[in-house]
């Protein structure tokens, strides 16, 4: 829990000390803020930048009073300890853990404001005075075709504010790009999956025939549709401290419905960085931008007899042409939220408004929540 600072018998804590760390603890540091600037606006950004530097659907941002900064606890250090990305039209500068790539925030270029990410704090829904305050969408008209905003409507009974800028004063919105449809060295159509900065890139292919005709790989398909391959939203507690958000949304993949082919390591070529999280975890992402790729699960139902393995895919990186959530390719599980429990420790307020919208939004768009299973 975050601790306050000593303030003399009888009165009130003027300050409140948080203390943030990454997944693999390279990054540690506190920030102390007035009491009065509590709680912090946190907005969740869908801009097609924010996608595509973190691999999530959404980050979530909160602007740090002026004068407010991170103080680092030895050994992390800005210097070594953190990556920074900036684009070449870039308003800010943005900061991921070098080994783990957990976000940390953003710099402005001109002013250096500090935006800090609310997803990597022991603060939570318990604090008083309450630390942060989950209330807006952004850029939500840089996510064509849908997005984790439809499915987070409103938090703590509150509906959330959504806000897009003028198209002319925008670089999110002008970064919204519509991506073409593209085939694959066989001629059928392939989905391309590709962070910010392009240094990591691959294409999935569809459902296999031979796949469609074997027991064994029938709980790696849509059990919807064979044409897709089924997803998730997962609130895992290591998720979130790799990402840098509350939740990260996945499409899991058969190996060999990827090309290039998956490395044993995930050591996917290009600028991509692996590191194992867990005995059974091997997460990969961009060296360069941070940008979450994938991730490989070695538990129970996750590898065929063949040696084949199903692989969880960022689905923030998906350059669907149709929109972020790739309706064409994917089925999503609107049930449930995977980890809930994980995600109901840190922010019961967010985790469940996303359940229940989720499940809202999958009986309106399908007649039902689908719970199922994948491996």
């Amino acid at each position: 829990m975050s601790e306050d600072h000593l303030q003399p018998t009888g009165s009130a804590p003027t300050t409140k000390t948080l203390t943030a760390r990454c997944y693999c603890k390279a990054v540690h540091f506190t920030l102390t803020l007035p009491t009065s600037s509590l709680p912090l606006k946190v907005h969740l950004c869908h801009c097609s930048i924010c996608r595509y530097t973190h691999g999530t659907l959404c980050i979530f941002h909160a602007p740090l009073p002026s004068g407010v900064s991170p103080s680092f606890i030895a050994p992390s250090l800005l210097s070594s300890s953190l990556t920074a990305y900036r684009h070449a039209t870039a308003s800010s500068t943005r900061y991921f853990c070098s080994t783990c790539s957990c976000h940390i925030g953003d710099v402005g270029v001109d002013d250096d404001d500090l935006v800090i990410s609310a997803s990597i704090f022991d603060a939570n829904q318990d604090d008083v005075p309450a630390v942060w305050d989950v209330r807006s969408h952004v850029n939500t008209a840089s996510a064509p075709g849908g997005g984790l905003y439809e499915w987070l409507p409103a938090v703590n009974g509150k509906e959330m504010n959504i806000w897009n800028p003028k198209k002319e004063d925008s670089e999110a919105t002008t970064s919204t790009t519509t991506h073409g449809r593209e085939v694959g060295v066989d001629g059928e159509e392939v989905l391309r999956a590709q962070c910010h900065c392009g240094g990591v890139s691959f294409t999935i292919s569809r459902p296999k025939a031979s796949m469609l005709e074997d027991k064994a790989y029938e709980a790696w398909l849509s059990p919807v549709d064979s044409r897709k391959w089924p997803a998730c939203v997962d609130a895992c507690d290591d998720c979130r401290l790799q990402t840098g958000v509350h939740a990260i949304a996945w499409v899991c993949i058969p190996e060999s419905c990827i090309t290039p082919s998956v490395p044993e390591g995930l050591q996917l070529g290009g600028t991509a960085k692996t590191f194992k999280s867990s005995e059974n975890v091997r997460r990969s992402f961009c060296g360069t931008c941070g940008a979450s790729v994938m991730a490989y699960f070695g538990v129970d139902g996750r590898k065929q007899a063949n040696g084949e393995r199903l692989v969880n895919v960022a689905a923030g990186i998906l350059r669907a042409p149709e929109g972020c959530l790739a309706e064409e390719w994917v089925t999503w599980r609107t049930g449930r939220v995977a980890w809930a429990d994980s995600g109901m420790r840190y922010d019961a307020g967010v985790t469940q408004g996303l359940g229940e919208g989720m499940a809202r939004w999958g009986r309106e768009r399908h007649g039902e929540a689908w719970g199922f299973n994948i491996g």
